[in-house]
């Protein structure tokens, strides 16, 4: 039997996570285990999923370049020409990038860069198909 005080709480909306700190974060994120990471991976990733959605950026954008990060590190990706298609997905990536740089200490820091981006690519993969497949009911 569960008690009122044990119900869970409400999941937020789109646009609540949307409107997410994205880049603080991404700072915190990258410099602290615990809480602050798992807010990165969860809340951070879903609203960054949600914004590139918007944008019609595909998730294989997103996993390349979480590639790049890997290959070659979050500050190099950081200033790329176009890291994502689309002039409005290039400057809300790259704040993205510039915040997580002046964090992400060594290939270390990259590595989670890198992991966080693969998280939104398969967030963003997740609501493609969500999409396509209630769109055909």
């Amino acid at each position: 039997m569960t008690s009122a005080s044990q119900t869970p709480p409400l999941g937020r909306t789109d646009d609540e996570l949307a409107q997410s700190d994205i880049p603080a974060m991404l700072r915190y994120g990258l410099s602290f285990a615990g809480p602050h990471r798992t807010a990165l991976f969860g809340d951070g990733a879903v609203g960054a999923a949600v914004l590139l959605d918007r944008l019609g950026i595909q998730p294989r954008a997103v996993a390349f370049l979480a590639k790049v990060v890997r290959s070659g590190g979050v500050r190099y990706a950081a200033e790329l020409g176009g890291p994502v298609p689309g002039a409005d997905a290039v400057s809300l990536v790259r704040t993205w990038l510039a915040s997580a740089a002046t964090t992400a200490d060594g290939v270390d820091g990259d590595e989670q860069a890198a992991r966080w981006l693969e998280a939104v690519a398969e967030l963003l993969g997740l609501r493609h198909v969500y999409r396509s497949r209630t769109a055909g009911e």
